[in-house]
């Protein structure tokens, strides 16, 4: 695959990200999060088997979002089981 291929997957996956997400930080509930990260799960295997090819930023934007969800699960978790 070309370097100009790879770059029109990139922006295609940014434009992609831009209209149907949120930035991670701005999402505030278990729910919001689950979904976002099963959508882009899908969108990477859907680059892989099309593109052989996932742009980095998508494993970026995954990790953000898992990052997210665990500190908020943890948040929960606090929550309940203070003392």
């Amino acid at each position: 695959m070309s370097t100009y291929e790879k770059k029109q997957i990139d922006t295609e996956f940014k434009k992609f990200a831009s209209q149907n997400f949120e930035k991670p930080t701005k999402c505030k509930s278990l729910g919001q999060l689950h979904y976002y990260v099963s959508e882009l799960t899908k969108k990477i295997s859907e680059f892989k088997s099309r593109f052989n090819y996932v742009p980095e930023r998508a494993f970026i934007l995954l990790s953000e979002y898992n990052q997210m969800l665990n500190n908020l699960v943890f948040k929960n978790y606090q929550e309940a089981y203070a003392y």
